[in-house]
């Protein structure tokens, strides 16, 4: 597949300067993972999990942006692409239509490991990433992008973002009998994965009628969350989404 150029993303690509990280910040993100994976090996779902282990995340090192796209290309043909920081919505949706995953290379200092508001790398690549393995997946985030890339109505791209908040941002997925974890933000934060896990949060079962008219609460823990039962959902309630939302729009 040819590689797609970027016009309204191009002037926020950087390069990541490996050199530039710290012993603090390599110690900071050795205990955030040691932190998050005490639960996530119970609660995070199979895929990823197995996209963890993929593209070569270690608990003992700062991710190379290069390496984690080489082992990830093959697989899906996603990249992580990395960015100066947050994107105008045009930039973000021009890079998930392409496969190049905004990421930051920024890492949060140790006064705000349980929560920072800027983008850094610990979220983007340990809570994103390894769901971006899973070909569904990572389908679904690339037609959301395409999708959200021909739409100016801000009410479309309103509804169209809460469908990616309760999925790729806050998504939980019935397993083995369990609720389990793939949402960035549950899989990246302490306190959103424990609200999960004991009951604080309410678990609806997934549909998208609810979804689209669920408002987006930015700034406390969530309160409700949706549970789907496959990726294939997610992936068919794009689709049913994009029908829904863009009758005035030609198909992509």
């Amino acid at each position: 597949m040819a590689d797609i150029p970027l016009k309204i993303a191009d002037p926020y690509l950087i390069e990541q300067d490996m050199n530039s990280y710290s012993d603090e910040d390599r110690s900071v993100w050795s205990e955030l993972v040691h932190r998050r994976m005490a639960d996530l090996e119970q609660w995070a779902c199979h895929e990823y999990l197995d996209g963890y282990k993929l593209i070569g995340l270690r608990d003992d090192e700062i991710p190379n942006l290069t390496e984690v796209a080489r082992r990830l290309e093959p697989r899906t043909r996603w990249a992580t692409t990395p960015v100066s920081g947050f994107l105008p919505h045009g930039a973000f949706f021009e890079m998930l239509a392409a496969r190049k995953f905004p990421t930051s290379t920024k890492l949060r200092s140790r006064q705000s490991i349980d929560y920072t508001p800027e983008p850094d790398i610990f979220h983007d690549v340990f809570g994103h990433v390894p769901m971006h393995a899973h070909k569904i997946f990572a389908d679904f985030l690339q037609h959301y992008g395409a999708v959200c890339a021909t739409v100016d109505d801000m009410e479309v791209l309103e509804k169209l973002g809460r469908l990616f908040w309760f999925t790729v941002e806050f998504g939980v997925i019935r397993q083995d009998g369990k609720i389990k974890i793939y949402g960035s933000g549950v899989i990246s934060s302490h306190g959103e994965c424990h609200s999960v896990l004991d009951g604080s949060c309410q678990i609806h079962d997934f549909n998208l009628a609810e979804v689209l008219a669920t408002p987006v609460k930015v700034d406390e823990i969530q309160k409700t969350l949706f549970a789907i039962e496959s990726f294939d959902q997610i992936y068919e309630a794009m689709h049913q989404a994009e029908k829904q939302l863009l009758v005035s729009q030609p198909t992509i």
